[in-house]
């Protein structure tokens, strides 16, 4: 099934199913009914039913759900299976966190490369790669194709580099800069990471509860 027939609350939806199946698998459990997991992600079971149905279903009337059987598929979906090459681009303070803290292969990549522009981190070694010069990126992705990159920049770096990499074959942004990478490149996928969303999120969930 093409993606573009998927809704993006079902895509969003995604990851946290196969990490509440992963947990079921840790913990010994092979079959779960819709209205288990409902219970388990505080989520409506016909809602659960709809979205893996999506995906031509996986369960089986009076038996529910295999659980290892859609946890591997939904890793399937995911593109879990087939590690995308990416690269990190600016390795300070939040690309070390992000590098050395982050599991990239559970989540479907391979973190091939790492560049920066301040001469202080050339040459250091971060989650096992060698800090190279941003002058060195085009001469690397000819090599080892990446096309996925992780923006750790600031944001009036982000624009230029970002037409850098589309041009050099990169299609998919995690993007932590506060430049929308999407706005003139529709064509490309793009997941924004902004902390201070997050913040300002639980503040009103805190202020709304207390009045």
């Amino acid at each position: 099934m093409k993606e573009n027939h998927i809704s993006a609350s079902v895509i969003k939806r995604l990851p946290r199913y196969y990490r509440f199946l992963g947990e079921l698998k840790k913990q010994e459990i092979t079959r779960i009914s819709s209205g288990e997991l409902a219970s388990l992600m505080n989520l409506n079971a016909s809602q659960i039913r709809q979205d893996l149905n999506c995906f031509g279903g996986f369960g089986q009337q009076g038996y529910g759900y295999n659980v290892e059987m859609l946890y591997n598929g939904i890793g399937e979906i995911l593109g879990l299976n087939t590690p995308t090459r990416a690269i990190m681009l600016g390795v300070g303070k939040l690309g070390i966190v992000v590098a050395e803290n982050m599991n990239f292969k559970k989540q479907g990549f391979e973190l091939v490369g790492a560049f920066d522009v301040d001469p202080n981190v050339l040459g250091k070694t971060v989650a096992g790669l060698k800090v190279r010069s941003v002058d060195e990126l085009e001469a690397f992705c000819k090599e080892y194709k990446p096309t996925a990159a992780f923006m750790c920049v600031p944001s009036s770096a982000a624009p230029d580099l970002s037409e850098k990499l589309i041009e050099l074959g990169v299609t998919g942004f995690w993007n932590f800069s506060h430049y929308d990478i999407g706005i003139k490149h529709p064509e490309v996928s793009v997941e924004n990471v902004h902390f201070g969303d997050t913040l300002m999120r639980l503040s009103y969930k805190i202020k709304s509860k207390n009045k």
